[in-house]
């Protein structure tokens, strides 16, 4: 599909987080939880294992013709095929000469649903021994990381290269949902695919992405990053508006009564969304008078209430509410 490029012109955004483009791999590359004891033989504890010495620091010696191929392919931008010899509950181990490679469970064209753990270890199982077609989408020989989509595979030589020149920070692009996992969503901008983080979804609350989109959802997001050299795309949904803490003291004041839903019960209180993006803290000292055993016992997720504004801190994004008075 073609991309939309428009010029945004408010404020540049903020960077992405530390961490940010680890999402990608966290499911992955280190899976974030065992399997159980019949799945251990399938868990690694690091990409591209190889414990011979090379010359170089990181780099085996029989490894480093491979890693030359592997540059060679990715600069090509063209695709390979390669069997794949295990699996992780991030997703799939393949073989390339003498380097092991990485497929991201949500690089797969039909990525297993990320919570349904018997389900998802029979999708990614039954894919060992298949020869799949990728596409390179990053590695490092230092570090032993390669990895590969068989999503991006899909798409025409050179496509990913020509819309990583037409897209700079800060502009608003249409795009396509190809897929949702618990950290994100990937929006495909014309044969490069670019990542919303869970935390630019929208200033409110997420539970999960799926809670706010749906795959093949056409959408416009904001371009947060451009990372040429690694191909990568930043992408966020929510700075596409304004941000309501920054006008919340100009438009509502200590004392004033507002309606707002539950969205959180904890320990020490419970959290009301006054509006989109915009949650308050009843702390429990503000829940009701008396003595009560937990917030539960006062308020639930979902209940609409009537509270009163104790105190506004746009900066902080701090917002103090009390069913008390």
């Amino acid at each position: 599909m073609g991309t939309e490029v428009q010029q945004h012109g408010s404020s540049p955004p903020l960077p992405p987080d530390e961490g940010y483009w680890e999402a990608l791999l966290q499911e992955g590359e280190y899976a974030a939880e065992s399997d159980g004891p019949q799945q251990k033989d399938a868990q690694w504890d690091k990409l591209g294992d190889n414990h011979n010495s090379g010359s170089q620091p990181g780099i085996p010696t029989g490894a480093q013709a491979d890693w030359e191929q592997v540059q060679q392919v990715f600069d090509a931008d063209t695709t390979v095929e390669l069997r794949v010899i295990g699996y992780n509950r991030g997703g799939l181990l393949v073989e390339w000469n003498s380097l092991r490679g990485f497929i991201p469970a949500s690089q797969l064209t039909e990525s297993p649903a990320p919570n349904d753990n018997h389900y998802r270890r029979e999708s990614l199982a039954s894919f060992v021994g298949k020869l799949l077609k990728l596409r390179v989408i990053e590695l490092d020989p230092v570090q032993n990381r390669l990895i590969l989509s068989e999503r991006a595979a899909q798409v025409q030589p050179g496509t990913r290269a020509n819309v990583l020149n037409s897209i700079d920070e800060g502009d608003t692009c249409e795009g396509q949902v190809t897929n949702l996992c618990d950290f994100g969503v990937f929006v495909d901008l014309g044969g490069l695919e670019g990542l919303i983080h869970i935390s630019e979804l929208s200033w409110g609350r997420v539970g999960h992405p799926s809670d706010i989109l749906a795959r093949g959802d056409t959408i416009k997001v904001y371009v947060m990053s451009v990372d040429q050299d690694e191909g990568r795309i930043a992408l966020s949904l929510k700075r596409l508006h304004p941000d309501p803490w920054q006008t919340v003291e100009q438009r509502y004041e200590v004392g004033q009564i507002v309606e707002g839903t539950i969205t959180n019960v904890v320990d020490f209180g419970a959290f009301a969304c006054i509006e989109e993006g915009l949650e308050g803290l009843i702390h429990v000292s503000e829940l009701a008078e008396g003595h009560f055993l937990h917030p539960r016992n006062v308020v639930s997720e979902g209940d609409v209430v009537r509270a009163r504004i104790l105190n506004i801190d746009g900066q902080a994004r701090r917002l103090g509410l009390s069913l008390r008075r």
